[in-house]
């Protein structure tokens, strides 16, 4: 059962009026799958594509999913976070082509399937700009830009550029609601390598269920750790952590909260408001005294400064709302799919 209300800064807020299910503590034995660098021993959930481009001087290849839209719908772009890639929107995607929607799902350069170059200036203006012309390669006029965690801080940056080919933006827990290093000292790119790859399986697993879920774990939580621990096992271990270290810089260092103000179209901001994710909360300044990642507060902030939005709370959900319960998540995510309708 859902409660909707519209308090009086005109942010829709919806809370759950049951106690989120218990999602049983079904420990999954630790497998050690082995993948490469472009996880082609890794199934997806869908049919993949390659768009293959050059991008700064690199032949690259961009993996994605494409469902197409039914005559008269629109299609939603689906922006991975960092520790994912396009596979875990497989629920998503079901829901809104379903119900006629076209869904995109690109795995973004240096994630997923897609190339992984470590001589490259990641950037989320660069990603925007590959997945503009992925777009427009597929002959697709005009998204509903979504993200999540990281994706969310693509999305902004998409929408930023390229708002004539965006009809509206749907955030998902994104990262970047603050500015990391206003709170934060910035860490070496090769302190940050050193880090990735000292990783172990039980580290990733750990980080997941402490950050993600809030100590629960299942067999839907584990096997999405699965590329992350193949890629520890595998033979391009180094080009990963490398590649990783580069684009933890790239969320570091290029804040999207201070041009909020400049989005331009209508914006949907889906909160679990459990999450406290906090990038480089390890590296805090002295005497700061700042908490990071309270999205408890910081959905209502971001919201407020954007012209045109709403914000949808889910409580007791965390940082993954779409894996965690889709039951809770859909409704938000079709009132989110349909603003453009309604501002039309």
């Amino acid at each position: 059962m859902l409660s909707l209300f519209r308090n009086a800064a005109g942010i829709l807020a919806i809370f759950s009026l049951q106690a989120a299910p218990v999602v049983a503590e079904v420990e999954k034995k630790i497998e050690r799958p082995v993948f490469t660098a472009q996880l082609k021993e890794y199934a997806y959930p869908y049919d993949v594509g390659v768009y293959a481009f050059e991008s700064q001087g690199q032949a690259l290849d961009m993996a994605y999913m494409h469902l197409p839209a039914k005559p008269g719908k629109p299609t939603v772009l689906l922006l991975h976070g960092k520790n994912f890639n396009g596979a875990y929107w497989k629920q998503t995607a079901k829901h809104l082509n379903a119900r006629g929607f076209g869904v995109l799902m690109p795995d973004q350069i240096g994630f997923g399937k897609s190339s992984k170059p470590v001589n490259y200036q990641y950037s989320f203006n660069q990603l925007a700009m590959n997945t503009r012309d992925l777009i427009r390669h597929l002959g697709i006029e005009q998204v509903i830009v979504t993200g999540h965690s990281m994706g969310g801080m693509l999305a902004s940056r998409f929408v930023l550029a390229y708002p004539e080919i965006s009809t509206s933006l749907i955030l998902i827990n994104p990262i970047g609601l603050e500015d990391y290093l206003d709170y934060t000292s910035y860490p070496a790119i090769s302190d940050a390598y050193a880090r990735e790859l000292s990783k172990t399986t039980e580290d990733i697993i750990a980080y997941q269920k402490a950050n993600y879920y809030a100590g629960a774990w299942n067999n839907v939580y584990a096997a999405l750790t699965d590329p992350l621990v193949g890629w520890q096992n595998g033979p391009d271990k180094e080009q990963i952590a490398y590649v990783s270290a580069l684009t933890y810089d790239m969320i570091l260092t290029q804040p999207v909260i201070d041009d909020f103000e400049h989005i331009s179209v209508p914006t949907t901001l889906i909160i679990g408001t459990r999450d406290k994710t906090g990038p480089n909360r390890g590296n805090m300044k002295p005497g700061t005294g700042y908490l990071l990642g309270q999205y408890d507060v910081l959905g209502e902030k971001a919201a407020e400064r954007v012209k045109d939005s709403y914000l949808i709370e889910l409580e007791g959900l965390g940082h993954l709302p779409h894996i965690e319960d889709f039951d809770a998540f859909a409704p938000a995510l079709d009132i989110a799919v349909t603003r453009e309708e309604k501002v039309e």
